[in-house]
């Protein structure tokens, strides 16, 4: 098997073109470029020489958002006359061909409705629910349209956020302070000179808080499937919202009257970020147009300029497609390894997604081309999936997972995601559930670094991102799978299989962009990717060698390569973050935290037990049957912690360590967030949740460290 792994490291050579082939055509979920991949993932996973056992589409009908491309949606400024003073881009600026390509969509915020509030503008930071709290002790926000930027709440939650206040519209734009280190001029700063994002940039994106298809939760988007009402839909926009670029923000932002913001709220943008009157300062120069136009027949006062926002947006079920393929076991034919990467991009996306899809093939090209040969076949089946529909809430593997439920649950040993596989090319970074720590750390150390003969991926990544281990010391830091970020959320979350996401990403110290400049823009491009992001391709190729590396480790391996002390570890560093936090709050409500002690202190004993069983033991010469049942134990240590009635309200979030959450302390996120409310409402009911919670969480550790056990 250790020489079969060491050909990954002379391999990966057609990552430039096929990023040039799926980023010939903007490929947004069920448009015609959309089955171009389609076919192109189809042919090459079926190819006679490097394909795979067996490819295949599978089909679900879904509900999508989209744009009305006869009627483009508009941001305005207008006097009360309705007269036009000022028109936001409606497409971003053409720098070269693939702007201009006619299939590039506008900027829009999907789910978000269609209507056409006008308001006095107001400016809400990022939307979070202090942030209008803030803005309420001295405005009235009723009628009002909020112009926030991206970052610090969820894209939904900025306007879901803002109803309640009263608020009609929201725009959302991205600042150059949380992008582009403050660069703002497309002359010589921005893209196409760098990577920053260029001043008419838009975000795209899904305004969306749940995953999966909204009319069919928890059942496969069949054609027969029941779907609810589109009036029972929760997690979306409840009033108009649209993205805009920096360079319009900064027209309208720069011209708001009241008070100042507070300096946190301050942005890149040459002047002080008001709050709004609500509205524009009496000076501004949308006045000054309006009153050399001769528009008005009285003096105008402070405010009765006003933004529009004429939103065209319509939902729509249609066809998405995953593209399935699979690599038959030979020994172990009913354990997967699921390795997938999302096909779908709002525009041309050479990034997203278009990196990881590149690496995805080219490890399926290597892989397939040696099960053609005969020299290879892994000992447990590998499925791969390359999922559609993932823009708009992570649609294809959730539906994957509804409709396979039973014998994914199972079956499956892990998932492995590579979605962008190459923020940029400083660094690895990995996350994943602690048990599969481990398995990463050692494929790191048998890769090496690009532009290097000599550093390991793992030397190198302990560079940038590091943690002190109470077992190991100073190791790489493998983040955990907390949010739906990606597609590894219905695999973790619903399913509970042990799941890992790999990229490589760019120097923290030298930029504050909170994602690559580009993301989601039609900047996303081959031009872009293959000058900005990694010349050469060489990051692209590190981590095709690294994830191809888990994947034939846990593909291959007598033994399944997951550490279940690893989990102990993460526990206890959860464990000594609560007991900081709660131990006294919850005393005062007569609630002990001793039994989630306990639970941690048990599931210990029972890891370092398993682990030294396994040491203890001479695998390779017992019985099958000996061997599968230690793998199964490992196998199915995520699914003990899933628990269907921890989060009645979040759909799709059963694994009561991992889950999503407010709170913003590290630690288990139902007893985070329970606690948080309860002690903020102070309500009897709010504190039950919290004791609710704290058992749920204990009884599901204590339930894991049964599993763990010798068999009784």
């Amino acid at each position: 098997m250790e020489s079969i792994r060491g050909v990954l490291v002379d391999v990966f050579h057609d990552l430039p073109s096929n990023s040039v082939e799926l980023t010939k055509v903007p490929h947004m979920a069920t448009t015609a470029g959309d089955e171009r991949t389609v076919q192109y993932m189809l042919k090459r996973w079926q190819d006679p020489d490097t394909g795979l056992d067996r490819a295949w589409r599978e089909e679900y009908l879904v509900y999508l958002s989209f744009p009305d491309p006869k009627t483009p949606n508009k941001v305005t400024v207008v006097n009360p006359s309705d007269t036009v003073l000022y028109t936001a881009r409606e497409k971003e600026k053409e720098y070269g061909p693939d702007q201009k390509d006619p299939d590039v969509v506008q900027p829009y915020a999907a789910y978000a409705p269609a209507g056409h509030p006008k308001g006095k503008l107001v400016y809400a930071n990022q939307g979070k629910p202090s942030d209008y709290l803030h803005l309420n002790q001295t405005l009235d926000l009723n009628g009002t349209i909020a112009i926030t930027r991206y970052g610090g709440e969820g894209r939904a939650q900025k306007a879901i956020n803002a109803a309640p206040y009263g608020v009609i519209g929201v725009l959302v734009y991205t600042d150059p302070r949380d992008i582009n280190d403050g660069r703002m001029s497309d002359t010589n700063e921005t893209y196409p000179h760098s990577w920053y994002m260029p001043p008419s940039g838009v975000e795209r994106g899904s305004f969306n808080t749940q995953y999966g298809d909204l009319l069919t939760p928890y059942l496969a988007a069949k054609d027969d499937t029941y779907r609810i009402s589109m009036a029972k839909i929760t997690g979306i926009p409840p009033i108009p919202t649209q993205p805009i670029g920096f360079e319009d923000a900064y027209a309208l932002i720069c011209e708001l009257g009241g008070r100042p913001a507070p300096s946190e709220w301050q942005g890149a943008f040459n002047c002080t970020y008001n709050l709004g009157g609500p509205g524009f300062k009496p000076t501004s120069t949308f006045k000054e147009r309006w009153e050399t136009g001769h528009f008005y027949e009285v003096q105008p006062q402070q405010g009765s300029v006003q933004v529009q926002l004429d939103i065209y947006n319509r939902g729509e079920i249609k066809n998405s497609s995953n593209v399935m393929g699979v690599i038959r076991g030979s020994v172990e034919p009913d354990r997967y390894v699921i390795y997938g990467n999302h096909r779908d991009s709002w525009v041309h996306g050479a990034v997203d997604p278009s990196s990881g899809t590149s690496v995805m093939l080219e490890v399926t090209r290597v892989l397939g081309r040696m099960v053609k040969e005969g020299k290879w076949r892994p000992r447990r089946s590998v499925i791969f999936g390359s999922w559609g529909a993932e823009e708009f809430g992570l649609i294809g593997s959730a539906e994957y997972t509804e409709e396979y439920y039973s014998k994914l649950s199972e079956r499956s040993v892990a998932y492995i995601n590579v979605d962008i596989s190459v923020f940029a090319n400083a660094t690895l970074r990995a996350s994943g559930s602690p048990s599969a720590q481990s398995v990463i750390l050692k494929a790191s150390k048998q890769v090496k670094t690009p532009g290097s003969e000599s550093t390991s991926v793992y030397d190198n990544w302990i560079r940038y991102f590091n943690r002190t281990s109470p077992t190991y010391g100073v190791i790489p830091n493998v983040g955990f799978l907390t949010g739906a970020g990606s597609d590894y959320a219905a695999f973790i979350h619903f399913l509970g299989i042990t799941s890992m996401d790999i990229s490589y990403t760019y120097d923290r110290t030298k930029t504050s962009a909170r994602i690559y400049p580009a993301y989601h823009t039609a900047y996303d491009t081959f031009d872009y990717s293959s000058k900005f992001i990694d010349p050469g391709f060489t990051s692209h190729q590190t981590v095709a060698r690294t994830a191809g590396n888990v994947l034939m480790r846990l593909a291959d391996s007598l033994l399944l390569p997951f550490n279940c002390s690893d989990y102990a570890e993460s526990l206890e560093a959860y464990l000594a973050k609560a007991l900081e936090l709660y131990t006294e709050g919850l005393a005062v409500h007569n609630i002990s935290i001793e039994p989630l002690k306990s639970a941690v202190k048990t599931f210990r004993s029972a890891a370092a037990s398993l682990d030294q069983m396994i040491r203890d033991s001479d695998l390779a010469n017992e019985t099958p049957l000996k061997v599968r049942g230690i793998n199964d134990q490992l196998m199915l240590l995520d699914r003990a912690f899933l628990d269907p009635t921890a989060f009645p309200d979040q759909y799709g979030f059963r694994h009561v360590i991992w889950a999503s959450s407010k709170a913003s302390e590290p630690t288990f996120p139902g007893l985070a967030d329970a606690y948080e409310r309860a002690a903020l409402s102070g309500l009897d009911e709010d504190w039950e949740e919290a004791h609710r919670q704290l058992s749920l969480l204990s009884q599901a550790i204590l339930g894991a460290a049964h599993t763990l056990e010798e068999v009784i």
